[in-house]
């Protein structure tokens, strides 16, 4: 049967739209979502694929934008992360894990909703720090975003750049996380590749609207107003997991 797996679509639309505007942020919405109706370690093995999915077709939009040297050393460590995330996922309970995503969502969404006027600049040297937390976080939450956000947020980088640098991120991020996945047995069950097919259009159809409404809107409102859905569904996450 699939009819449980229907609710992934919108959440998949709604993730789409969210990446396809931001660069980033499609697990942060997804998976806190998804874990409401179908498992974390399920939600995760589905929208790894989608993710995947988004990113190559973000990524062939504006490949010139890359900052390539920025990318570079944000991605070097990313799959020591991962691995580091992977072999706590696989030890945490599942209330734990539930409770630590929670947590880390709501984080995520109170320091981009205190975050006020222009940021300061670090040093490059963050960016390896980025790297590894990111990775960490992409395996266990299936949301590697944030650290990533936070340094080239404070990187000058035009808004085309910020985008494209960070979707080409996100894709290192994603296909390490995909076979640290594949390596653990996640993606064995059939069920998940269903679920992703049934859900692909809907984020396809996501990422189109997107694509259009990207010169349109200011990325800093656009942020704040994650932010808040972020916060009511990592609070949600925390009261089940408390529960």
């Amino acid at each position: 049967m699939t009819e449980d797996l229907l609710p992934l679509a919108p959440i998949a639309f709604a993730a789409a739209l969210v990446y396809g505007l931001t660069g980033f942020g499609s697990a942060l919405v997804a998976i806190p979502l998804a874990t409401h109706f179908v498992p974390l370690p399920f939600a995760l093995a589905v929208f790894v694929l989608l993710d995947l999915a988004n990113t190559l077709r973000l990524g062939f939009q504006a490949p010139k934008s890359i900052d390539r040297a920025e990318w570079w050393r944000i991605a070097l460590l990313i799959p020591f992360g991962t691995l580091l995330g992977v072999t706590v996922l696989v030890r945490l309970p599942r209330s734990g894990t539930m409770l630590a995503l929670g947590a880390f969502v709501v984080v995520f969404a109170l320091y981009s909703l205190v975050a006020r006027g222009p940021r300061a600049t670090v040093r490059r040297g963050w960016a390896y720090v980025a790297g590894f937390a990111g990775g960490v976080s992409s395996a266990l939450f299936g949301a590697g975003g944030p650290p990533y956000v936070i340094y080239l947020s404070h990187r000058v980088l035009t808004k085309d750049a910020f985008r494209a640098t960070l979707s080409a991120v996100i894709g290192v991020s994603v296909t390490t996380r995909l076979i640290a996945l594949f390596a653990i047995g996640a993606m064995s069950e059939p069920r998940v590749w269903i679920a992703a097919l049934i859900a692909l259009p809907a984020a396809w159809l996501g990422m189109s609207l997107a694509a259009r409404a990207f010169a349109r809107i200011g990325r800093e409102a656009l942020l704040r107003v994650i932010a808040v859905l972020l916060l009511a569904s990592g609070a949600g996450l925390i009261v089940r997991a408390l529960g």
